[in-house]
């Protein structure tokens, strides 16, 4: 403090204090991009592959209570939250990875055709080489050490860029990272948009990123200038159908946890709902009642319990306040919820109805603890409804009538799908995790994230001395 205070005596702007500090970190960028390119070639085997995973398992253990402690110092998120959310997907992660990489890695044999007789081909696994994690603040070690535990099974070297919009977080992931990895396998930067645009401008073999899909169309104009592979974690609105047939307390019990969880703050979380217009009532008192159960039966009790975090900064607070706001004032009514503390960065969970198509809330990803309530009385008009947005990361559906959930999965698009329960696919390692297009590119997860960060390399060898090629060769003639 006494030295930037020194510095601003003498007439300096903050940027001529900040900038050193920036070259110095651009200067590293540089050096360590440098090096893992050197060394990209070393090809670590399984057993080195596997170890590296285990050092990123034991140390989350290890950290388990700081993490907490950084979470909640971020924005006051419950510690059951970070394990569920946070701590639990990466350790899970990393022991399935680390039980099948060996496995994976393995060339898989192809068949041959009957043109081809006389040669056999494989497909190899191989790095791609050097990597670049962009990870966002909501769920931040997990959607940080995840994609890593993934790169480090494809056998590359890795750049990480975690968000700095939940420091404390950040800097303890930082610090784990040094602790247990040298800079030429694994690296990481904190800081800026600043960090972030000179990271992209290096070429990278890779870039995994994770975020809205506005920042996706960044960094995949930025990839392109290096034709640099992308997988690309982005989000949208996630639409939950309750048809007229489905268990109401099931669907409210599992949308109430799965929207409120991180307070609204997951790209998974139900968006909006779909509700068949005869079960609409009946749905909106038990939406009430499981947020009473769940968070505390009065307003106070919800906002000084230690169920519900807080939004991550103001200006997050006051995007969800103005989708808020847009949709009172063009008729929403409040079914529950509704209080804001922006001193706090608290917002209530809210279960909202009367929703049109004009409020800005049913074309911007929330992002936030607001739950609008739509009716529909046929389920092709919910069908339309879906189709009318751009295809979301997850689509939820609750039903006992097979009929619906095949004709609703048969004529929409998502990246992942659930039948009468919200957000769980993403904890089953052997499903592919990830969006279509608006919501993401590539799929992540097990293998699909090994795959996502290895080159499949076609492999193939000619055993015969009369090969296809000689057969083909001209002269040509009547016989081809």
């Amino acid at each position: 403090m006494y030295v930037m205070c020194f510095f601003l005596n003498k007439r300096s702007t903050m940027n001529e204090v900040i900038t050193p500090v920036l070259n110095n970190i651009f200067t590293d960028i540089q050096r360590i991009f440098d090096e893992q390119r050197a060394n990209q070639f070393i090809i670590s085997t399984a057993k080195e592959r596997k170890a590296k995973i285990k050092k990123l398992h034991n140390a989350i253990i290890k950290y388990r209570e700081a993490f907490h402690e950084a979470m909640y110092a971020d924005f006051k998120k419950p510690a059951i939250e970070t394990d569920l959310f946070d701590l639990f997907p990466v350790t899970s992660e990393a022991k399935h990875t680390g039980n099948h990489v060996e496995q994976w890695m393995r060339p898989k044999k192809v068949k041959t055709p009957t043109a081809l007789l006389g040669t056999n081909s494989q497909v190899k696994y191989e790095p791609k080489g050097v990597v670049l994690i962009i990870s966002p603040w909501n769920v931040p070690i997990n959607l940080t050490f995840g994609p890593l535990v993934s790169a480090l099974a494809a056998g590359n070297r890795v750049m990480i860029k975690p968000s700095e919009m939940t420091p404390n977080t950040s800097r303890l992931m930082s610090q784990v990272i040094k602790e247990i990895f040298e800079e030429e396998e694994v690296a990481i930067f904190e800081g800026g948009i600043d960090v972030a645009t000179a990271l992209l401008k290096l070429p990278f073999n890779h870039i995994f990123f994770t975020g809205s899909p506005n920042i996706g169309k960044i960094v995949m104009r930025a990839a392109a200038e290096n034709l640099a592979s992308v997988t690309l974690e982005l989000g949208g609105k996630c639409p939950t159908i309750i048809d007229e047939t489905a268990n109401l307390n099931e669907a409210a019990s599992r949308v109430v946890w799965a929207k409120y969880s991180n307070s609204g703050q997951t790209c998974i979380a139900p968006d909006y709902l779909l509700v068949h217009e005869k079960q609409k009532n009946r749905l909106l008192n038990l939406l009430e009642l499981k947020i009473k159960e769940l968070y505390g039966s009065t307003e106070n009790d919800r906002q000084t319990g230690d169920s519900l975090g807080r939004i991550v900064n103001h200006k997050h607070f006051l995007r969800i306040k103005y989708l808020f706001d847009d949709a009172i004032s063009k008729g929403a009514k409040i079914v529950c919820g509704g209080h804001f503390d922006e001193a706090d960065n608290y917002i209530e969970p809210t279960v909202l109805t009367n929703i049109t198509d004009e409020m800005e809330l049913m074309h911007e990803e929330i992002f936030g603890p607001l739950l609008p309530v739509c009716t529909y009385s046929k389920t092709e008009r919910a069908i339309q409804v879906i189709n009318s947005k751009p295809e979301p990361l997850a689509l939820y559906i609750f039903s006992k009538q097979s009929k619906n959930t095949t004709l609703i999965v048969e004529n929409t698009r998502a990246g992942g799908t659930c039948i009468n329960d919200c957000t769980i696919h993403y904890s089953n390692p052997n499903l592919p995790f990830g969006g279509t297009n608006n919501s993401g590119i590539g799929k992540a997860h097990g293998i699909y994230g090994f795959e996502a960060f290895s080159n499949q390399r076609a492999l193939l060898k000619q055993n015969s001395p009369y090969g296809t090629s000689q057969l083909l060769a001209p002269p040509y003639n009547d016989r081809i």
